[in-house]
């Protein structure tokens, strides 16, 4: 009788659905599947979106999880587009909860099951996210959610610190790291996906905005870890990143109508920042990224979305 009153309250757990980006990042997808393989949470499944791979992704992951479904994307969309064809599917095959998780991600055992317990306590609760330490510094952490300042410059809570348990427990946040962001499916009917415009950053952190204007949290769960290989300590963004960092971050501002004083800033910054890059000695090393910024700027006010922009 105990027995199957365990298997009834495992069934009843809500379906968690993974989606993973993979383009020609074999060992990195087939590590994190692993990962979620050994995870506590029963009620899972995970869906890879491989983006036209040529280094035997898909024959790879066939042959290690015959169980996991592979979608072979018709083009590249960015992180946007290309995780959008994985919402709609998890959303199509039953997800009470959609985790867009990065293909050089591992999770812990637990990670799911923490992830969920705090989710499933507050209806209101609409998104949520990991504790995410650097893949080299395994007790270093990378992002405890993310946070606006006064001018709608997006951080990292606790980037770059030591975990000596200043983040004790889940805590409200205004934006979760795009590496893992799990999301309930009611706010994904509710306000939609990810806006496509945005191809590659920011665009998780309109997302969050989006759903905390519709009314919901969005949570930090320290318990829940994850490390992430694709952003370590020392990390130098390319000019490709300076472009939509730019760009996109006008059009959040534009999009949720920031004040005028926040647009003011935002404007003055960059034009500080392409007169620093542009006249001061030390700076003549950033010139392609100069051009990126001047290029995401005006491209911002052209109205031009997507990419790629051939930087």
């Amino acid at each position: 009788m105990a027995g199957a009153l365990q298997r009834v309250r495992t069934n009843a757990r809500p379906r968690v659905v993974s989606i993973i980006l993979n383009t020609n990042r074999r060992e990195d997808t087939l590590a994190c599947l692993s990962s979620l393989a050994a995870s506590t949470y029963e009620g899972h499944k995970a869906i890879v979106l491989d983006n036209a791979s040529t280094d035997g992704s898909t024959e790879a992951i066939r042959s290690a999880f015959p169980e996991v479904d592979i979608i072979p994307l018709a083009g590249n969309l960015g992180y946007a587009g290309n995780n959008n064809v994985g919402i709609e599917a998890a959303v199509a095959a039953g997800a009470a909860w959609v985790l867009v998780l990065n293909e050089d991600t591992f999770v812990a055992p637990d990670c799911l099951a923490r992830l969920i317990d705090v989710g499933e306590s507050d209806p209101r609760i609409g998104i949520l996210g990991p504790m995410v330490y650097h893949d080299g510094e395994p007790e270093v952490i990378q992002s405890a959610g993310g946070k606006f300042s006064r001018y709608w410059n997006a951080f990292h809570l606790g980037q770059n610190t030591p975990d000596e348990g200043q983040f004790a427990e889940p805590h409200d946040v205004d934006w979760i790291s795009g590496c893992a962001i799990l999301v309930r499916r009611s706010v994904i009917k509710q306000i939609g996906m990810i806006d496509p415009r945005y191809f590659y950053f920011w665009e998780e952190t309109e997302w969050c905005l989006r759903a905390s204007k519709a009314g919901w949290r969005i949570v930090h769960v320290p318990g829940a870890k994850l490390w992430h290989k694709g952003v370590q300590r020392d990390y130098r963004p390319q000019p490709v990143v300076t472009y939509y960092a730019t760009r996109n971050r006008l059009l959040t501002l534009a999009k949720h109508r920031a004040p005028a004083f926040v647009r003011m800033i935002a404007w003055l910054q960059i034009i500080r920042t392409l007169a620093s890059w542009t006249v001061r000695p030390k700076w003549r090393g950033m010139r392609d990224h100069r051009r990126a910024m001047w290029r995401g700027a005006t491209d911002f006010l052209r109205r031009r979305w997507g990419g790629p922009v051939g930087l």
